[in-house]
């Protein structure tokens, strides 16, 4: 190596050369244009602001011509008549703010050396504007906030969109999603099922959704309370499971642990035990740790206390025993449950398939859904405690 090649120029070369690699190992050209379903705003299927829906789709070829992926985007929720404003003119509650055209990548992938499985299906990406994990539906609009409620409605609409555009052929279908997407993909997975041909083969992937009616550091449960206020200010709980709503009131049913229990359509979950979103808001919500005193904890596992790391380790048990209070012994469901400080992985080619991809049981996250999707084999792959998994170094320092 030449002296020129130590120079802070040259250093500084190689670094911006290496984040343009990841970028684009990251997430094909941002070309996938948006979709405006016009036609749901006479359903009253809009946005918090009130305009029309939309998505991303990239058309299948040929052996995935009559394959569909639909995959909802994450990006939390809003709670009340405040916060749900605050959403309003934004990307996550309005599709004039939407970004007109997008990159795929991870599970949306088009690469077949880096999505074997799914490369060429019909792929979509939902956009959220509503703040309900598309569960809304309050029919009166206040004129002094103008804000609609219509999750459900936007999924409906959009859903029906796709079904002419040839997905009510579909032979091959999963309804996916990430964060809040990733609860929508649980809560309306039957559903989902119950719109496409009988004869297709159809499963459900939740990546980063299975949020836990956990117990907080004050012995409480903050969670209960936040779904709680989502379900009453969105009237979410008429279009949440039945199955569930019949036996439990209606907030925890916004619960995956107790949807997934009478769910008929296979489901596969992709979470971290110690899943980064979990940790700040469930674990430690800045509404019970006042002093702040979890705040470095909750950004790097690495800055916790002994005792601090041992209650996180008691999460981890309780996020354990509620994936097993949903899933029980079921064998048509499958688990890719990491140790990584993560929170969404799916979306991200690294961590879905690639030479830095987080591997559990010697399988990474790609394989495993393929796998379990077509039957090649059953997956259920637990990892061990933080800090065991070397291949999470990479997701942890992005984390």
């Amino acid at each position: 190596m030449s002296r020129m090649d130590d120079s802070p120029l040259s250093q500084w070369m190689y670094v911006l050369l290496a984040c343009i690699a990841l970028i684009l190992l990251n997430t094909q050209a941002a070309t996938i244009p948006i979709t405006i379903v016009e036609t749901a705003t006479a359903k009253g299927a809009v946005c918090l602001d009130g305009s029309a829906p939309g998505y991303h789709l990239e058309i299948g070829s040929g052996s995935g011509i009559n394959n569909w992926l639909v995959h909802m985007e994450g990006g939390g929720w809003c709670e009340d008549i405040e916060t749900c404003l605050s959403r309003k003119n934004t990307y996550k509650g309005s599709s004039n703010k939407m970004d007109k055209t997008m990159g795929f990548s991870g599970i949306l992938g088009s690469k077949q050396s880096s999505n074997p499985d799914f490369y060429n299906w019909n792929r979509i990406k939902i956009r959220y504007c509503d703040g309900s994990s598309f569960t809304g539906d309050v029919a009166t609009v206040d004129p002094k906030t103008n804000l609609h409620f219509r999750g459900e409605r936007i999924w409906q609409a959009v859903i029906d969109d796709l079904l002419a555009k040839g997905m009510n052929k579909a032979r091959n279908a999963i309804l996916s999603g990430c964060s809040a997407g990733g609860l929508a993909a649980i809560l309306h997975c039957d559903k989902f099922a119950s719109l496409l041909p009988a004869s297709a083969r159809v499963k459900c992937v939740s990546d980063a959704g299975y949020f836990i009616h956990g117990t907080d550091i004050s012995g409480g449960s903050y969670i209960q309370s936040f779904f709680g206020k989502i379900v009453q200010t969105h009237g979410s709980a008429k279009n949440l499971p039945s199955s569930c709503t019949s036996r439990m009131k209606p907030e925890l049913c916004f619960f995956p642990q107790y949807v997934a229990q009478t769910m008929k359509t296979p489901l596969f979950l992709i979470n971290s035990a110690y899943d980064a979103w979990q940790l700040r808001n469930i674990l430690a919500p800045s509404a019970v740790d006042s002093k702040g005193s979890w705040k470095s904890c909750k950004l790097d596992l690495k800055k916790c206390s002994a005792a601090q790391l041992q209650i996180v380790q008691g999460y981890r048990m309780q996020f354990l025993r509620a994936i097993h209070t949903g899933i029980g012994s079921s064998t048509s469901k499958g688990l890719f449950i990491n140790s990584c400080h993560a929170h969404c992985q799916s979306g991200s080619q690294v961590t879905w398939l690639s030479d830095k991809s987080p591997v559990v049981r010697n399988t990474k996250m790609g394989k495993a859904v393929g796998d379990w999707f077509y039957d090649r084999s059953p997956i259920q792959r637990i990892d061990c405690e933080f800090p065991c998994n070397p291949t999470c170094v990479k997701v942890d320092s992005d984390s």
